[in-house]
């Protein structure tokens, strides 16, 4: 059994084993993902999608992520302009192993659709979190203690205070000099 899968703005033909270089797709190496854009299932009875195959999937496992070989893009424009232009590039791609052809009934396996274009996916370790404090014990302390205490007097004026909290004056910068004049200027 073979299937004709699209993904990254490709098509490519499967079957069980198959190893497919591809573009960038969800997930870490050892993950399973499921390409759900089947174009046509072929086999003992042929299915051609309009444009894709409905309830069918393939499943493959992610061995790598990675890099293509470099590809440099050279322009050079003649005549008057005399211009030139060297970019390079290296496509992001992922390794994987085709594992299952679902003919039917790809919704209710649980695998995760791949979904081109994220990578690498760091895995998500459950943050700990402290312990919740009890804010309404804290009020009631708080109350008590203030009542407990007698009202404090004010300490100082406001203009004490205010000249207290200014920090000490900066040194102005010294002024530049102008610049002497040429003698051809004269």
């Amino acid at each position: 059994m073979f299937a004709v899968i699209k993904t990254g703005g490709k098509q490519y033909k499967v079957a069980s084993g198959d190893i497919l270089r591809i573009e960038k797709v969800t997930g870490n190496a050892g993950d399973t993902v499921q390409f759900n854009e089947i174009l046509m299932v072929g086999g003992d009875k042929p299915v051609i999608g309009t444009p894709a195959v409905a309830g069918a999937a393939v499943q493959a496992e992610i061995l790598e992520q990675g890099k293509g070989p470099k590809l440099i893009n050279y322009v050079k424009r003649r005549r008057k302009h005399s211009s030139q232009r060297k970019k390079g590039h290296r496509q992001q791609i992922t390794v994987l192993r085709v594992t299952d052809i679902l003919a039917k009934g790809a919704d209710k396996s649980g695998v995760a659709a791949a979904l081109n274009g994220k990578g690498f996916v760091p895995s998500e370790e459950p943050a700990k979190k402290p312990a919740a404090k009890k804010p309404a014990a804290k009020k009631a302390v708080a109350e008590k203690a203030a009542a407990e205490k007698p009202a404090a007097k004010k300490a100082a004026p406001k203009k004490a205070a205010k000249a207290e909290a200014k920090p000490a004056a900066k040194k102005a910068a010294p002024k530049k000099k102008a610049p002497a004049k040429k003698a051809a200027d004269k």
